[in-house]
């Protein structure tokens, strides 16, 4: 009998609005966020998990992340929250806090854990690790040395290649990727903040970015412009043989 797997649906980059049919450079962000978790759901036969790697809103108020919730617990699928740097932190664990949604920091999936980091800063655009979420990455990886382990967070520790995105990356990535490097237990490192799909290999592990449920960045610009690429979605598919394969979605969205 082949390993168990298990399937993670990691969406991004919501960034909800204060009021329904509010639109974000002229799109409706709550309307492809809908259309994007319909897809998902309907043309995946079973997702385990999943992952809202930040920025679930974009001003942040009560009204967006209750409607956040309500469609998220429509699925009942386990899912995990993680801060974007225009998230409320403090509101978002208060409203995301049920048995179903949560903002937990570790979860075990099969014989993986998913480790969540919050890397915001708060009133900067750019991340940054607190020495106490370092040791609880490290804490966690010495307390289940044999599981392979996924590590998602909002911000990027790598550039991305366009100028104006790379001034907004987690300050202090090389205490990251040294903790990364040194724990070949972790496998792959997921984010949000960029709006793009970009793959970068580091010794044993990968590190995975997803496109946004709503507008996307456009790759290696020197200034903020907008790219006319569909939004979308990544699975992920974690084996019990401790190996895993992932893909991007896009969605015709409208």
């Amino acid at each position: 009998m082949p390993p168990s797997t298990h399937t993670i649906l990691q969406i991004t980059d919501l960034h909800f609005l204060p009021q329904k049919g509010d639109q974000m450079y002229g799109i409706d962000t709550e309307n492809y966020f809908h259309q994007v978790l319909n897809h998902a759901l309907q043309s995946t036969k079973r997702i385990d998990l999943i992952l809202v790697t930040g920025d679930l809103t974009q001003i942040p108020n009560a009204s967006s992340y209750q409607r956040i919730f309500d469609e998220l617990n429509q699925t009942d699928i386990p899912t995990i929250c993680l801060p974007g740097n225009h998230d409320d932190w403090k509101l978002m664990k208060n409203t995301l806090n049920a048995e179903n949604i949560s903002c937990k920091k570790q979860i075990n999936l099969g014989n993986w854990q998913i480790i969540c980091l919050n890397s915001q800063k708060p009133g900067v655009a750019g991340g940054r690790l607190t020495e106490s979420e370092l040791q609880f990455l490290e804490k966690t990886l010495q307390n289940n040395k044999q599981k392979p382990t996924l590590v998602a967070v909002h911000h990027n520790c790598l550039p991305t290649g366009s100028t104006w995105l790379d001034t907004m990356t987690i300050e202090n990535s090389e205490a990251l990727l040294t903790i990364l490097k040194n724990n070949p237990q972790i496998k792959l490192l997921i984010h949000g903040h960029t709006h793009q799909d970009q793959t970068f290999t580091i010794d044993h592990l990968k590190i995975l970015s997803a496109p946004s449920t709503c507008f996307q960045f456009k790759p290696a610009s020197h200034d903020f412009a907008i790219d006319d690429t569909e939004p979308g979605y990544r699975l992920i598919k974690l084996s019990g043989d401790h190996t895993f394969s992932s893909e991007v979605i896009r969605v015709a969205a409208h």
